[in-house]
Parts: structure tokens; sequence; C-alpha cells
């Protein structure tokens, strides 16, 4: 039991003494400081990672546009295997029969039943 008063006789000087209270937040500064440090990095580290990121999705993005471009000129010519009618519905660029047909039928105003 007396070591139990000793320890905390000892706790209650060194709350009371300022070279104590100054090493703990000294130490609290120094620990805040180096996981500020590595957070900093990680951040850069993922800043960069954003950049490369959407370099990449720009080429692939410019890549899938040339190759569609391409199949759209591939498909204007009289051989093509696909006409390009369809790849433009595909692609949604052009109304199908079937959207056109429901866009006449919305602008007339009145409601057909098709059966």
């Amino acid at each position: 039991m007396e070591f139990v008063n000793r320890l905390v006789d000892v706790a209650a000087r060194a709350m009371n003494n300022n070279i104590v209270i100054d090493v703990c937040l000294l130490a609290s500064f120094a620990t805040l400081g180096m996981r500020s440090v590595h957070q900093q990095k990680v951040i850069e580290a993922l800043e960069a990672e954003k950049e490369n990121l959407i370099k990449s999705n720009k080429a692939m993005r410019k890549t899938m546009w040339d190759w569609k471009q391409q199949l759209f000129s591939e498909a204007s010519t009289d051989s093509a295997l696909v006409p390009l009618t369809r790849l433009r519905a595909i692609y949604g660029e052009a109304p199908t029969a079937q959207s056109a047909a429901g866009d006449a039928a919305k602008s007339s105003g009145s409601v057909k039943f098709i059966v």
C-alpha cells in the first residue's frame, strides 16, 4: 500500500512541476508534427495518382472517340457489315423507330394504344 501512496505522491508532484508539463506538451507537439508530415506525404502521393488517372482517362476517352469515328467511317461505306443508322442508334446518336414513335405520341397529346 505504501508503494501506491508513493506513486500517487510522485504523480502529484509531477503534475505541479512545469518541466514535466512542458516535456509532455513538447512530446505531444512532436508527435502531431510527425503525423502531419506523414499525412502530407500521403496527400501528395494521392494527388499525383489522381493526376495520372485523369491523364489516362483522357487518353482512353480520346482512343475510344477515334475508334468510334473510324467505325462510323467504315459503316458509311456500301460494304459495311452494320449500317451507319444502326450504329448511331446503338450509340444513342440517332433516334430509333421506337423512340421516334414515342416522341410523336407525346407531342400529339393524345394517348394511343398499340396492341
